[in-house]
């Protein structure tokens, strides 16, 4: 028993390090560039691969092999990534997001790649390194480690790496070579991945698609040291290489057998599942989010006439095997949950195919368990919708990075736990629906399905939900401002997406009529995600054409041409525009913006009503303020805010908003003006006091739901939905705010003078003049009571800020309460009925 528990600890040893391996390189990626390279095990796959072909191949020996193959190719594989993807992205200024994109680009390019020169079956073949001994494994492993611990503390170049991860622009303006610094970082991860790979490579499959999911699943070692922490990423690698290894000596009897077997095979998977959803995410909030599509017009009719008349052609001049063709409307599908999730919702969700997949395999139970197969299907739709929730749920509070991650983790939970043990799976069948057995008339059922969908997805898009979600897309805490309850819209895209994709898994197995495992593997999502946001996530046509494509190249060319194809693309995402953008559209025509607010005409008073027309008070006199009401509408009673740390940016503060008035927020940065303004916004829970609105406690009360009371915001740094129209815009808050009348629009928009033809034109297109103008009418829409306005006058001109002054006012003649926070002395001076000053988190006048 003694030598059993040391021989599983040797063979666990040898796993662990390899993972430990693949930490360290993601690791220092992370460090030096700020990329968490999904392309790591790619990269491991190909140095495999390599050695393998001087050693085996061409007969070289295994010490030069090894020599060249770690020491040139891994390093300048490296290089080339850093020079030909990754540095271009940095210039850009493009976000982790986009290189996230750029690395599953890469990962998608290197796969396709390795499929076209090596072919796509396994190599048992592959040369042994450094023999079977792990403790020189270990010995390597943690060598590595010291040496990188050594540099990064007690070097020139260690200190300049720390400067470059800390602030890269700071760095670069202190005389750092920044590019130098990344290029060293992607040599490195590069080496470690070879190294990885060669090792790993007589142990497991060397195929291109095993290996490269064989390193992304120890992704959770990198994930459980948060990035950072070398040790951290070596012992849980350790630790969990060593417990994988031991729980083989379990073989409960029962239900219990399976479970402890697929538990003890893929102790990673579980790792990296529970370290996405449970532990702290990587990445920052909102700073790592995929960024707003470039606007996309409607698509001119001819282009989906075109497209129809493509689609149909099997059907009259395609002979009775269709076996290809029908692959294309399922895919399609299954690709349209991605336009829900991330074109339209801007959520990276890398974990569709599990979705599908899990659709193909309930319809293949119910089936076999008697019902018939179009039933099967729609209960199975059913029943996978709800996991939508799965990833749902870390998507309320993860974003960018940590929601990759998470989503990524889901997929390769369900491959590894579902779809690759036979208990689930083994000896299941699917066939076609009764009437539909050939492939013509299924087929054509393929057809009508995939038309309901494109129906259903574009009402969405043009409906209320539709504008919620770009704007979600857009400017998250924008939308939560706008009345948007973002956490309900994140599930509903998550649902939708998975009964979308649970639809076309489901179709797709009946197409082939087998379940296939293989087919929703997580490395085909990867494909399929890549292959979404080449073509444009936001538009409808981009599923339809990536179906096509995918399905196309890998049936009329070798294996690994769509994959390389998609991988380029992707690898090249910021600098080439989504390819649907290049189709001819009709583009709203160019309007010139010069105007500013009427200063006279209908005002939307509090409550939304409109009242008519007044004059309106000079902007430097502010009108005399009425009798206040025996009590304010929204006060702050004794707030004080401290964060971890012990930093404190309120101390008891008190203040009281009443309706008909001006108060103003005035003091230099740091005086606690914005944390006392999002405390009364609903962004910002104080540590203690509370909020309080008509005598009610609001304090626990997110933003969507006081702007739902009457209380809207604005932001210091816009928060427009550029993807949308002015009008849109402004819609959104009419129909999100605390009145919904569909003539609060119009009022807003003649308000603000954005009646004209610019509510035409989408925001991105607009000058920062008629942007806080779009902003402000949107807060109106909602008819609040109370308006909070952070900064409104910033980025404006003289005369712009004394057409804001005139509304603010009038405003204020009509019974709203106003907030203005401003550093513009002469507008304060000109609309406010009372000023107050803070200092130090405290106000002291």
């Amino acid at each position: 028993m003694a030598s059993l528990t040391y021989d599983l600890t040797l063979a666990g040893l040898a796993v662990g390090s390899a993972a430990a391996l693949t930490g360290i390189g993601l690791i220092v990626t992370y460090r030096a560039t700020g990329v968490l390279n999904l392309a790591h095990g790619a990269i491991a796959m190909v140095c495999a691969y390599v050695l393998r072909q001087l050693v085996v191949e061409w007969g070289w020996p295994l010490p030069l092999g090894a020599l060249l193959t770690l020491l040139v190719v891994a390093p300048g594989i490296g290089l080339v990534l850093d020079r030909a993807f990754f540095r271009p992205l940095a210039l850009l200024g493009s976000n982790p997001a986009q290189t996230l994109v750029a690395s599953i680009g890469v990962f998608v390019l290197l796969v396709g790649g390795a499929a076209l020169v090596w072919g796509g079956g396994a190599r048992a073949d592959a040369p042994v390194l450094l023999g079977d001994d792990p403790w020189a494994q270990l010995a390597a492993v943690v060598l590595l480690a010291v040496a990188v611990g050594a540099v990064t503390r007690w070097t020139r170049f260690g200190r300049e790496l720390r400067a470059v991860v800390d602030n890269r622009p700071l760095a670069m303006l202190g005389g750092i070579d920044a590019d130098r610094v990344s290029a060293a970082g992607w040599a490195f991860g590069s080496f470690t991945a070879g190294l990885t790979g060669v090792l790993l490579a007589p142990y497991v499959r060397l195929d291109p698609y095993g290996m490269p999911l064989l390193v992304l699943e120890v992704i959770a070692v990198a994930v459980v040291a948060r990035m950072r922490s070398l040790p951290v990423a070596i012992v849980t690698a350790l630790a969990l290489g060593v417990a994988q290894a031991q729980l083989t000596r379990f073989h409960p009897e029962g239900w219990a057998g399976p479970l402890v077997q697929a538990v003890g095979a893929n102790l990673f998977v579980l790792a990296l599942l529970v370290a996405a959803l449970v532990l702290p995410g990587v990445g920052g909030r909102g700073q790592d989010a995929l960024p707003p599509p470039a606007v996309a017009p409607r698509t001119p009719p001819g282009v989906w006439l075109t497209v129809s008349v493509l689609f149909l052609l099997p059907l009259g001049f395609a002979g009775t095997d269709l076996h290809t063709a029908v692959q294309v409307p399922a895919l399609a599908i299954v690709l349209l949950s991605l336009v829900v999730v991330t074109g339209r919702g801007g959520q990276i969700a890398l974990g569709q195919a599990a979705y599908a997949g899990l659709g193909a395999l309930f319809t293949a139970l119910l089936a076999a368990g008697g019902l018939p197969e179009l039933p099967a299907l729609a209960l199975a739709v059913l029943l996978v919708a709800p996991l939508g929730l799965v990833t749902g749920w870390p998507a309320i509070r993860r974003h960018g990075l940590a929601l990759a991650l998470a989503t990524l983790a889901v997929g390769v939970a369900v491959s590894r736990f579902v779809f690759a043990q036979p208990y689930a799976t083994a000896g299941l069948d699917l066939g076609r629906p009764a009437g539909f057995s050939d492939d013509r008339g299924y087929y054509a059922l393929e057809l009508v399905v995939l038309s309901g969908c494109l129906l259903l997805v574009a009402a969405l898009r043009r409906g209320r939900t539709g504008r919620a979600l770009a704007a979600l897309r857009d400017h998250e805490a924008g939308a939560e401002a706008a009345g948007v309850r973002v956490s309900l819209l994140k599930l509903l895209a998550f649902v939708l997406g998975a009964a979308l994709a649970a639809l076309g898994g489901g179709l797709l197995g009946m197409g082939l009529r087998a379940f296939d495992p293989e087919a929703y593997d997580p490395v085909r999502g990867l494909l399929w995600f890549a292959a979404i946001i080449v073509l444009g996530a936001d538009s409808l046509l981009s599923p339809l054409a990536a179906a096509a494509l995918l399905v196309a190249l890998d049936a009329g060319t070798r294996g690994g041409v769509a994959a390389a194809t998609v991988g380029v693309l992707a690898a090249l995402v910021g600098r080439v525009p989504p390819l649907t953008s290049w189709l001819p559209s009709r583009r709203a025509p160019a309007v010139a913006d010069g105007a500013v607010p009427p200063t006279s005409g209908p005002v939307g008073g509090a409550g939304g009503n409109p009242r008519p027309g007044r004059p309106q008070p000079h902007p430097h006199r502010p009108a005399p303020a009425p009798s206040p009401p025996p009590r304010p509408r929204l006060a702050a009673h004794h707030l004080t805010v401290t964060y971890p740390g012990g930093l404190t940016a309120l101390t008891d503060v008190t203040l009281a908003l009443t309706p008909g008035h001006v108060t103003a927020l005035v003091g230099p940065n740091g005086a606690g003006k914005s944390t006392l303004f999002d405390c009364l916004a609903g962004t910002l829970r104080p540590t203690d006091g509370r909020v309080t609105l008509d005598g009610s406690d609001i304090t626990a009360r997110p933003a969507h739901a006081r702007t739902r009371l009457g209380v809207a915001r604005s932001f210091q740094q816009l928060a427009v939905f550029p993807s949308l129209t002015v009008e849109e815009n402004v819609r959104l808050g009419a129909e999100q705010g605390h009145v919904r009348s569909p003539a609060t629009t119009e009022q807003a928009l003649r308000l603000l003078g954005l009646a004209g033809a610019v509510r035409h034109r989408p925001a991105a297109d607009l000058p920062t003049g008629t942007l806080r103008r779009v902003e402000l009418a949107r807060a109106l829409a909602g008819g609040p009571h109370t308006l909070l306005l952070d900064e409104p006058s910033a980025g404006l001109d003289a005369a712009e800020t004394d057409a804001l002054a005139r509304v603010l006012a009038a405003l204020a003649a009509d019974g709203l309460t106003l907030l203005v926070v401003e550093h513009d002395p002469d507008l304060v001076a000109g609309i406010a009925h009372t000023v107050h000053t803070m200092e130090g988190g405290r106000i002291v006048s």
